[in-house]
């Protein structure tokens, strides 16, 4: 089974890339830019990835973003992921990016949107690896702020294909931010949002139905609500599923609890994704492997899933088919 995970060619539709800051990263930018860390070591560092809730997660992913300052640490920080991929063999990646975790301390716009997509550029004509960049909105700070940063996006629409909504979910509602998604859509922008990881069922309708969005990222809650799911299941919506970052998160208390399989079983479109990998203790591969472990899949199963990532990507039709066919063949 682990031969087929490895051969099976991948794409990845939930990827924060702020959440791929490993800690040895993470000091050597620090050096780099003259920041001194609250921890003394990698070790002490990684001791501190035990976290209670989403939110406790945030506030450390938060503090390690500030030692990203230059084009070249996003590069670094990029690249880093991208030779990832090329291990695991991920063909295809669809990465989120935070910009106001960055121009609200004062780094430019434009530092770090150029530094991420020089380094996805030199995946696609070094590693062979496709890539799109969606920028998401801090669903925790104001609508304004997010019209801001849609505005800041304008002179790079050329480097960005899409549209999310991140961070704190409980007490920030899809619908908070229904206008600037209108104009999002309006230009021509892709939309996904994050819900039901935390936050309710209701936010999934909320993301369905208010901002109109193509993907949910996560989306595990649906199961409370039988209507949602006949409806993803009708309309085939993704849902970006990322198991590790569930279980690190405390949304299911043991792996073998996870609804990954069930949800599978209901015909949805659901697909396996890393979320915050250097955080969550594992990549694609890592997330694919514990699933198959915890969950007993098959390897129709997993042929599935892999299947479904490229299904639920914004590649075009072409590109889907041709990697589709790839995957039913591989062994």
């Amino acid at each position: 089974m682990q031969t087929l995970i490895q051969s099976l060619p991948k794409a990845e539709l939930h990827l924060h890339i702020e959440g791929t800051l490993e800690p040895e990263l993470m000091f050597q930018l620090a050096q780099r830019n003259g920041i001194t860390l609250p921890y003394d070591s990698v070790e002490a560092l990684r001791a501190a990835y035990d976290f209670d809730n989403l939110q406790s997660f945030l506030d450390l992913y938060y503090q390690g973003a500030d030692v990203l300052r230059t084009e070249q640490d996003f590069f670094d920080l990029t690249w880093a992921y991208l030779s990832r991929c090329a291990e695991q063999n991920v063909v295809h990646t669809e990465i989120f990016f935070d910009p106001q975790t960055h121009t609200e301390r004062g780094i430019p716009f434009e530092t770090a949107i150029n530094g991420i997509h020089a380094a996805l550029e030199a995946g696609r004509r070094e590693l062979g690896i496709s890539s799109y960049l969606i920028l998401c909105f801090l669903r925790h700070l104001s609508e304004q702020s997010a019209f801001d940063t849609l505005a800041q996006a304008e002179p790079h629409r050329d480097k960005i294909i899409g549209i999310g909504l991140d961070s704190s979910e409980l007490g920030h509602p899809p619908s908070k931010f229904e206008r600037v998604f209108a104009a999002a859509r309006r230009q021509g922008f892709e939309l996904v949002a994050h819900a039901g990881e935390e936050g309710p069922a209701s936010y999934i309708w909320e993301a369905l139905e208010r901002l109109q969005v193509a993907r949910i990222d996560h989306g595990v809650r649906c199961q409370e609500d039988p209507e949602l799911v006949a409806e993803l299941a009708r309309r085939q919506v993704p849902l970006t599923v990322c198991p590790l970052s569930n279980l690190k998160l405390k949304v299911v208390e043991d792996l073998k609890d996870h609804n990954l399989a069930w949800l599978l079983a209901q015909d949805l479109l659901v697909t396996v994704n890393a979320d915050d990998p250097a955080y969550f203790g594992g990549y694609l591969l890592e997330n694919f492997t514990a699933c198959v472990e915890a969950l007993a899949l098959n390897r129709d199963q997993v042929r599935q899933l892999a299947a479904n990532g490229f299904k639920a990507s914004f590649l075009p039709p072409q590109e889907k088919a041709r990697w589709l066919t790839v995957v039913a063949a591989t062994d």
